[in-house]
């Protein structure tokens, strides 16, 4: 709750209950906050040229302030400098896909194996909040806001394990699985709502609070790549024999 502004020195920042002050995001964060959200929406897919007047014009913002939060983003990994393209997305190869998957995959399966049943109240509850969260950006219709909530639900399976490593490796893949989940999102854009996005997720934490840890290995399993890997992989480049290998093994299946 606030208690109003702050008054001079601090024009438009607030006040908080417990003292607080809080400034208003600039003009550089609400820039960064925007292209966060058109790429990991998939509006900007990986490769996309960013265009400084096109960006400017579209945001509403003057170059020094894009260019600040293009840097941020380039510190995210969410774009890199191109030698004659500028600033790009940041592109995703079929090697980049496979490592990015299968270790998400394992640290996920890790996590389930120590974490499930689950001893703490307090986590499962989050896994609970973690849910509603991502079912109101569904609601919201923000697919930004949409993927980054999906990944927050997952993370809060991970961390049902309560191994802070774990936790902390998954969160450094955090992003680099954010642009998976978005190119995953546009391959299901056609045959799946937000809200059945959603539901699969339900289902998932009640076969979680189900308590068999093999249960949830194959719910996750059968959980969330098979479009991707069928429709979106094949248009990406920079595939290798380890990542050939892996997805014909995984389509074999």
């Amino acid at each position: 709750m606030t208690t109003g502004s702050t008054g001079a020195g601090s024009m438009g920042a607030v006040r908080y209950d417990d003292g607080r002050i809080v400034a208003p995001p600039s003009m550089a964060d609400l820039a960064t906050q925007a292209l966060r959200a058109m790429i990991l929406s998939g509006e900007l897919p990986p490769g996309t040229r960013l265009v400084e007047a096109k960006l400017t014009e579209r945001l509403g913002v003057s170059r020094p302030p894009l260019r600040e939060a293009l840097q941020v983003l380039a510190f995210e990994g969410l774009v890199v400098p191109h030698p004659r393209r500028g600033v790009i997305v940041r592109p995703l190869t079929r090697h980049d896909v496979y490592e990015i998957v299968t270790l998400r995959e394992e640290l996920e399966a890790f996590a389930v194996r120590i974490g499930i049943p689950v001893r703490s109240p307090e986590r499962l509850q989050a896994c609970r909040d973690a849910l509603a969260a991502f079912e109101q950006a569904g609601l919201d219709g923000d697919e930004g806001v949409f993927t980054q909530r999906k990944y927050d639900f997952h993370q809060s399976i991970v961390a049902l394990a309560g191994h802070e490593r774990v936790t902390e490796a998954y969160r450094a893949l955090s992003l680099q699985m954010q642009l998976c989940m978005a190119l995953n999102r546009s391959a299901r854009r056609g045959g799946e709502s937000l809200m059945q996005n959603v539901e699969r997720h339900r289902e998932l934490l009640t076969t979680i609070e189900g308590g068999d840890p093999e249960a949830v290995l194959k719910a996750l399993a059968d959980h969330g790549h098979g479009s991707f890997l069928d429709e979106v992989v094949d248009q990406l480049d920079g595939g290798t024999p380890d990542s050939e290998r892996w997805l014909a093994e995984r389509r074999s299946r």
